[in-house]
């Protein structure tokens, strides 16, 4: 299957590149949405070392839409409030499409030097979503996995679909919701949380009162936390190791 895809918004890192965020937006954005973001999460100089990746979505039908093209990572069938909706009819085909491709990703970062523990794969809603399922099914230990609003795609036979040995058993997945979400329902959130942590991953849930499928300055603030914790500045230490 063929699909036009755009290049990446890159934000090159401001000193030595050693690491490598790659943030996925949702349903109907592009890379442009979330730059505001990255500019935040650079303001205090804490992520000098990370080079940031935006991808764009392909354009694609969206059944819930009434088949209207726009943005995705994967169609949507419905999308009407229940918490149960989003996991039915799920688009394998365009799930493990976008898989593939972040797949891409991963492995031109580790390409080009950056080992796949620098790594940090996220994004929000939809793009939380195809990164949780995209990081834990990946043939790499990343750095962490990163979902903000999200959920955990085909988790009726996820299991079936992680590689073994599994590499990102204990790679660190950082859940982040508002308590109001009207769209990917905060029960959804929870329940997929629940469903990653039976099944042995480190996963983590922090909930925001009174916000809805959006993003708020604290949870912005925890996302950049969660970054810098996992990709500490390594200043000369690689120079040094070299000699």
């Amino acid at each position: 299957m063929s699909i036009r895809r755009l290049p990446p918004l890159l934000f090159p890192a401001t000193a030595r590149h050693t690491a490598t965020v790659i943030f996925v937006h949702g349903l109907g954005d592009t890379g442009h949405g979330w730059s505001d973001a990255v500019e935040n999460w650079r303001r205090r100089q804490r992520l000098e070392e990370v080079k940031f990746i935006l991808p764009h979505a392909p354009t694609i039908p969206i059944t819930c839409n009434w088949g209207m093209r726009m943005p995705g990572w994967y169609d949507i069938v419905s999308l009407d409030g229940n918490s149960e909706a989003l996991r039915q009819n799920e688009d394998e085909a365009g799930i493990m499409l976008s898989q593939a491709y972040f797949h891409g990703l991963i492995q031109q970062e580790i390409d080009s030097g950056i080992p796949a523990d620098r790594i940090v794969l996220g994004g929000f809603s939809q793009g939380g979503a195809v990164s949780i399922f995209s990081g834990l099914t990946a043939k790499w230990k990343l750095a962490g996995i990163a979902a903000l609003s999200s959920y955990l795609l085909l988790s009726s036979k996820f299991s079936e679909l992680v590689p073994q040995p599994e590499f990102n058993k204990e790679t660190p997945v950082a859940m982040f919701h508002g308590d109001s979400d009207p769209v990917v329902k905060t029960e959804l959130g929870q329940l997929s949380y629940k469903m990653l942590k039976a099944q042995g991953y480190n996963v983590s849930l922090k909930l925001y009162p009174n916000m809805g499928h959006s993003a708020c300055p604290e949870e912005l603030d925890d996302v950049e936390a969660f970054l810098t914790e996992r990709l500490p500045a390594l200043g000369g230490e690689q120079e040094k190791s070299e000699l």
